[in-house]
């Protein structure tokens, strides 16, 4: 039967140590890259809602226009309706006939000025509603110039670093498989709790080298002896000795 190798404390510190020192350089690319992902992402969302806006703009003024079209078409009956009576008029019987026909007549009047009441509004409308639209086309224009300008430069920065990332990503995965699986998970834990990415950190002037609180000399001596894995009392990373820090390269 297999025997399984027992690693030293040592052995644990160095394989997570340099994980850590991969990873950094991994972030250090990310930095590099800055915001310009999520700015980029931002931005394409920004035009897709943008367009959607323009397209219900553009549905809504065609509406408006039909409505304009159908309130002409109605007075136009009503115009031809008006003359319609105005020649019964001339061969009515009595006075009441006389005076229907001219309540019919009075009543087209009304609906040709309601018409054109409505379409005075909606003109205004589609007046307002161009000025929306012609401002809703400049921002996407800024903002699909922006964009085009922010794609140049963020895909300029992969370009540069395409070939590198891909080859520290390569060391990190099999980093990773050297590292115990209980130490490889509160590693990963810590990792995504700082924006930073430190889950290893050195002492630095007696004091940690992720939150900058104090370590008591009597902790200082048991981190430098690598018999325990410990970890800072006040950010919880994972602490190793400036020595061991030197020795483990990547």
């Amino acid at each position: 039967m297999a025997t399984v190798k027992e690693f030293s404390v040592e052995e644990k510190l160095s394989s997570v140590l340099r994980l850590q020192k991969i990873d950094s350089k991994l972030d250090g690319i990310q930095v590099l890259k800055g915001e310009l992902p999520i700015e980029v992402k931002d931005l394409e969302d920004e035009i897709a809602g943008l367009n959607t806006r323009l397209n219900h703009i553009e549905d809504e003024m065609a509406g408006i226009q039909e409505f304009i079209a159908s309130k002409k078409n109605a007075m136009k009956e009503s115009e031809a309706l008006i003359k319609k009576y105005e020649k019964q008029q001339d061969n009515v019987k009595n006075s009441r006939e006389f005076e229907a026909i001219t309540k019919e007549v009075e009543m087209q009047q009304l609906d040709i000025k309601l018409s054109e009441k409505h379409i005075k509004d909606a003109t205004e409308e589609i007046r307002e509603k161009t000025r929306v639209l012609e401002n809703a086309k400049k921002a996407i224009a800024d903002k699909e110039n922006n964009l085009k300008h922010k794609k140049g430069e963020l895909e300029k920065i992969v370009a540069e670093t395409d070939k590198e990332e891909n080859e520290i990503r390569k060391e990190s995965e099999e980093a990773r498989t050297k590292v115990e699986p209980r130490l490889l998970a509160a590693y990963e834990k810590i990792r995504t709790n700082y924006r930073n990415g430190l889950a290893v950190v050195t002492v630095a002037r007696d004091a940690c080298g992720g939150c900058f609180n104090a370590i008591p000399p009597q902790r200082q001596a048991e981190i430098r002896q690598r018999k325990k894995i410990i970890v800072c009392e006040h950010c919880g990373r994972i602490l190793v000795d400036n020595d061991l820090d030197a020795t483990v390269t990547i």
